[in-house]
This record gives C-alpha cells, structure tokens and sequence, in this order.
C-alpha cells in the first residue's frame, strides 16, 4: 500500500502576486528540502511544504516567511481557526491606502498655503527641483503619506535588498526615497498613495477571485441528519458519519456525503458535481454525491464514503493541487519576470548616470527620468495576468463538470489535431439495453415483452436485466414464469398462461430447427450491427426477436461533429472489441477511423502512430485496460463517473458527468483562455514599452507611471476573472 504523502499547510498573509510566490521561494525553499516540495494556491493565499525534511517544525517555516515581510500561519484542513482574522489583516491595506491619501492631500493642502499657491507646491511641474523649498509641516504630512503607503512595501524591500534580487517593493521604495531626495515632496507621496492603493485593489481583487472559488467549489454542507436504529434524527458533523450509517436529506437540501439511496425517490440536481443541466431522478439503490441539491423528495441515504473521501472533496483536492502545475505561459512568463526586473534597474542606472556624465545632462532631470522608468519597470501586472486566468479557468471548468488537474492540461486542448475515443463506456453506456423489438406470428411488442419477461423475471444475467428494464419504461408489469428451467448455455424454458414457451440465442435456435430463412437474415443482420438476438418461442413457432445492445450515448454523434467544428482534424475509434459491432458504431456515431480487435499493448501502438502523424492527440477511455493509451497521449481524458479509478487517476482530464459534449467544450474554453492570457501579457507589455517611451522622452510623471501600472495591473486581473463566467460563450 502506498504510503500516504506528509505535507504541512500555511495561510500566508501579504501573498497576492506571483512575485511574492517568487520570493517565497527564494526564502522557504532551502529550508524544506527545494522549492519544487513547495505548492501555492494564490487565490487561497495558501502555501503547502510536501514531504518536509524530518524534524523541521512549522514554526521554522512560519519565521522563514517572516523574514519575507510576509506573515504565516498554519492551517489543517477541517480547521477555520486560521480563517479568523481581525480588521487588520482584512482591511489593513485599504486603511494604510486611506492614510496615505489622506496625508498626501493635507501635505498638499498645506504646502500650497504656505508657499502662496498650487502651482508652488507643485513644483516644475514635476520634472525638477520645486521652485520653493517644502514647509516643514507639509513635509511632515507628506512623509506621514509615504510611510502608510511603504508599510507593508519596506520589509519586502529589504527582503530584496539582503538577497541581491531586485523586486517591484524595492523598485517602489527606491523610486519614492529618490524622488524626496531631490525634493519632490509632492510626487514621492503621491507615488507612495497609488503604490498603496494598487496593492489594496490587487489584494481586493485577488479576494474576489478566492470568493468566486470558494462559491463553486464549497458545496457540501458541514453536518449531516443521521438517522438512529431507535429512529431518532440527530444532526452531526459530516465527518462523523461512518460509512455505512444512514442520513436524513429533506426536500431542496444539499447532500452532505456519498451514498446510496435507501428509502424514498426524488430528483437530484447534479450540475455542482457532473455539469448536467436537468435533475436526475434517484430511487432505492442508486448513488448520490455530496454537494448535489434534493428535489422534491425526501431520501433515506446510506453512506458510502467518509466526508475526506467524497467525488466533491477528491474534486477539490485535485482543483486546488491543479493550481501548483503550472500552464507553459506561466512558466514562460515568470522566466520572463526572473531576467526582467534586474535588466530594468540596470537601464535605470544607465539612464540616471550616462546623460549627465556623458552629454552634460541635468542631474535632476535625468534622476527624474530613472525614478519614472524604475515605476514604470514594475512587472506587477504582467505576473499576476497568467495565474489568475489559469486558475479562473480550472475553476470554470470544474463548474461545467470538467476536472482539469492543472494549469498545463488547460492549454493542451487548444493544440489538439486528433483525438482517439473507447468504444465501450466512452461512445457508447457500457451496458447492454433493448435497441428493437420485432414481434412475429401476429404477436404484438406488449405481448411479447409479457412473454420474454416472465421467462427472464427471476434471471441475474446483463441481457435479462435490460429486457426488465425496457418492459417496466413501458409500464408493463411482470409476472414470473411457471415451470421454469434454464439450459444451460443456451437459454430457458417456462409455462405463462398455461402455454410453454422458450427464450434462447440463434445457435439455439438452429438446434430446434426452428429457424426460418427470413429470420435467419434478419439475426445476422443484427449481428452485423453489433447486436445480440434474444429469440423467443413456442413449440411450434417463433413468437418474436429482441435485439440487445450496448447502446450509443445519446450525445455521441454530436459530440463526434462538434469536435470537427472545433477543428479537430481526425477522430478515431480504438477498441477491444469485435471489428463488426466496432464498424456499427462507427457509422452511427461519424466516426472518421475504426481500430478494432485491440488489446491494451495495441492501442499504445496506435497512440504513437496518432502521435507521430498528428503530433497532438487526445485519448478518452474510462477502463483500466485504457490507462496506459491515456498515458501514452498528450492529453488523456478519463468519464469520470463511470470510469475506472486506473483511468480517472491516469488522466489529465475527468468528464464528471460521462458527457462528450464536455470535451468539444473544453478545448474551445482552452482557446479562449489562451486568449485571454495573450491578451494580457500583450496589453502589460505595451503599457510598459509606451510608457519607456514617454519616459525618454520627458513627457511621463511618476505619478502616471504608477496610475499606468495599477490600471493596467486590475485591467489583466478583471480581463481573467471573466473565464469564471458564462463558459459556454466560447
């Protein structure tokens, strides 16, 4: 057995930008082991350590992030303890934005009493030295601005400084103490205010995100009804019902566990787990997940799995796991980051020091300049444009009942040129059902499922089971065969009505001589098709033929053509099962490709030919015997619900609700992800390159440098946070 994976978890305060995940890194990594043990879910603004070094306390962690400028605490699941926080923690960066803006207008206020006029308190119109030195009480409000709007900004400047790794907190501070350097009052407490309030709105709009996450992901309600042998109902915590026990849910209340339905029938909205539009009806023996919505009726339900183990709380797990794999526009753009930041300060330098050294230019003007292009250089809004929108988008998906397990696996279905689909439980339910009925010697379809159902009333075996289903859809009631025998191997004999009949296959058929040429061609016609004959008859003629199935998902063939109409180049059909029921289904469903006959080796063989000729490809299976085809893609897409645990744990996707509609969905949200990505990184890089421009040419301020950069840095984040939306508008 494998044994289970130790982690320690943290709630990290001050964490809402990439760059601080960078400097955590940095400082936590060596500690644990590397940094690759370290996983960071942003929107929950929780670090976890996987299998730290032994002997290492948590309470080192929490000094190692202290160190950062940053706080941490710890936090186990279960447990909202660390959820607690007070005004400060949850309103800390907007009353520090409020102070300084508060400060900076009263610096102002008072400068331009003092010194005569507006005009004077600003100076040469920010591009110089004021034209009259700064009141000493001006000075005092301005320098209260700075320090609210550097509070939490310092520490991590500091951090920078220690570690030789220029960040945006030390291009802010440096930028801010220069400009009061060269006595721009005025334009380093302004700079300091809008520094503050980007920080508040960043951390403000972070939080939604988390929120809107929370919303779609936190589903299950925290006690359960359970039921007593006595009969009594007593509400418990859900992690008290053992597996097993029965629970009580009303009608309209979410599920609190797995389980199965022991008493009662209702219909259950399914859509938080599976996607699926319209409500499920549910009766004795069927299963329920937890966080789905009871309808009208009450259930009596038996727990199946422990509140830890749940399809919702495997779920959650693997959303908030997904967030740490990140997407390649991730990785590309924190490389990006990495060589960006020092290359700025380095032109900064360049700037501040060649013009007047070389051409005789003005110092204060060119250290100006150098402040402008340190503010404008911050590259907040290019690294928070990425994760947020990857993670906006795991989290639609699930929504739609599509589980991505990473920021990687929601770029990969863009690319996708082919895409190789199971026949059994993937194109088709996975179950034998009645496809046709065809009643012969003046027989009619009731009479003759009263008949076969009689034969069939009191028999286990799959075909038996769809035959009983198929007459009680149609409402007709069952009355169990007098006298009845099975044979062995070919089918059964019983009296109904006084009469005997017997039900059996086409080999026992023949072996009555019973069988006509017009039913002989119509058996290997079904046979053709894939189907499986039940015949059924009396001594002296047959009464009828049922023709069973594993039938085609309704949703198949248009799945098939949507995934056309999403580009997709060629779709393939890869299955283990005979070449005439696999050409059968082909047809039905478009399919352009049918493999057949193949054992799981084979089907790796043909993934590698897809591969080498498509180059990306897509495998959707749902059994154990397909895992290592999935393995083998690029992108592996498991049914969720009726798929193997091999299969769904193999995947970089889980269909949820069984749906191939969902895989057509899902690479046109991949697209629009990507572009939405694109578009940020676009949009934060030709702020930036316009506002160097403007820099050199003596037309940017350090105040619109930071009211540039903050724009832009919420623009990126509301630009992401639109793939929590409406999905299907692709």
């Amino acid at each position: 057995m494998k044994k289970a994976e130790t982690r320690m978890a943290f709630k990290i305060r001050g964490m809402d930008c990439a760059e601080e995940i960078a400097v955590l890194k940095l400082e936590v990594g060596p500690l644990v082991g590397g940094e690759d043990r370290l996983g960071f879910d942003l929107l929950k603004a929780r670090m976890t350590v996987f299998s730290p070094p032994q002997g290492l306390a948590e309470q080192e962690v929490v000094q190692a992030v202290e160190r950062t400028g940053m706080g941490a605490q710890v936090w186990r699941a279960g447990s909202d303890e660390v959820d607690k926080e007070g005004v400060w923690q949850r309103r800390g960066r907007t009353i520090l934005a409020a102070v300084s803006g508060l400060g900076a207008l009263a610096g102002f206020a008072t400068h331009a009493v003092l010194a005569g006029g507006s005009s004077r308190a600003l100076g040469s119109e920010g591009m110089g030295v004021a034209e009259a030195g700064v009141p000493l009480t001006a000075r005092a409000f301005y320098l209260l601005a700075i320090l609210a709007g550097l509070w939490t900004v310092a520490p991590k400047a500091w951090f920078a400084v220690r570690r030789f790794r220029p960040d945006m907190n030390l291009l802010m501070t440096v930028a801010v103490l220069g400009a009061v350097t060269i006595g721009e009052w005025f334009e380093g407490a302004t700079v300091a205010f809008l520094f503050a309030v980007s920080l508040a709105l960043e951390a403000w709009s972070v939080g939604r995100a988390r929120r809107a996450v929370a919303a779609l992901l936190d589903l299950s309600p925290a006690t359960a009804r359970l039921l007593r042998p006595d009969g009594r109902e007593e509400e418990v915590p859900a992690g008290q019902v053992e597996v097993g026990a029965r629970f009580v849910v009303r009608p309209g209340e979410r599920l609190p566990l797995d389980g199965r339905v022991a008493a009662g029938s209702s219909e259950v909205n399914q859509a938080p787990i599976t996607g699926e539009s319209t409500a499920v009806p549910k009766q004795v023996g069927d299963e329920v997940f937890a966080g789905t919505i009871n309808g009208d009726g009450a259930l009596e339900v038996e727990s199946t799995k422990r509140a830890e183990d749940t399809t919702l709380a495997h779920i959650i797990r693997m959303v908030e796991e997904a967030q740490s794999r990140k997407a390649p526009s991730e990785q590309w753009v924190e490389r990006f980051a990495r060589m960006y930041t020092p290359v700025v300060m380095g032109l900064a330098l360049a700037v501040l020091l060649v013009p007047p050294l070389m051409f005789g230019g003005a110092w204060s003007d060119w250290v100006y300049r150098a402040l402008v292009l340190l503010v404008i250089a911050c590259p907040c809004a290019l690294v928070i444009s990425t994760p947020v929108s990857v993670v906006a988008a795991l989290t639609a998906a699930a929504h739609h009942g599509v589980l991505v397990k990473g920021g990687l696996f929601i770029e990969a279905p863009a690319r996708l040129r082919a895409v190789a689909l199971d026949k059994t439980g993937t194109l088709t339910w996975g179950r034998p059902s009645v496809v046709e009925v065809i009643p012969l010697a003046g027989h009619d379809e009731r009479g003759l499922l009263e008949r076969v159902g009689a034969l069939e009333a009191r028999s286990e075996h799959p075909l038996a089971r769809a035959i009983l289903a198929y007459a009680k859809d149609r409402g007709i009631d069952v009355r169990p065969a007098e006298d009845f025998q099975i044979l062995q191997g070919k089918g059964a004999t019983g009296r109904f009505d006084g009469r005997e009949y017997w039900l059996g296959s086409h080999r026992y058929l023949e072996e009555r001589g019973q069988e006509t040429p017009e039913i002989h061609d119509r058996l290997e016609s079904m046979s053709q098709a894939g189907q499986t004959a039940v015949v059924v008859g009396t001594g002296d003629h047959v009464c009828g033929l049922i023709a069973v199935a594993d039938a085609v998902r309704t949703e198949s063939r248009g799945a098939v053509q949507a995934l056309r109409e999403a580009g997709i180049e060629t779709v393939v059909m890869l299955t283990g099962d005979n070449r005439g029921t696999a050409e059968a289904i082909g047809k039905e469903t478009g399919i352009d490709e049918v493999q057949a006959e193949l054992l799981p080796a084979e089907k790796v063989a043909a993934i590698d030919q897809l591969v080498a000729r498509y180059g990306q490809v897509a495998m959707i299976g749902d059994g154990v015997n397909d895992a290592p085809a999935m393995a083998r893609a690029t992108l592996s897409v498991a049914m969720g619900a009726a798929g193997s645990d091999a299969a769904i744990e193999t995947a970089d996707v889980a269909l949820m609700s069984d749906d191939l509609s969902k895989l057509p969905w899902l690479i046109r949200h991949s697209r629009r992800t990507l572009r939405v990505i694109r578009q940020n990184i676009g949009f934060s890089l030709a702020v930036k390159a316009v506002f160097v421009v403007l820099t050199f040419a003596g037309y940017a301020s350090l105040w619109a440098a930071i009211a540039a950069d903050m724009g832009a840095s919420l623009l990126v984040v509301f630009n992401g946070l639109r793939l929590l939306g409406r999905g299907d508008q692709v």
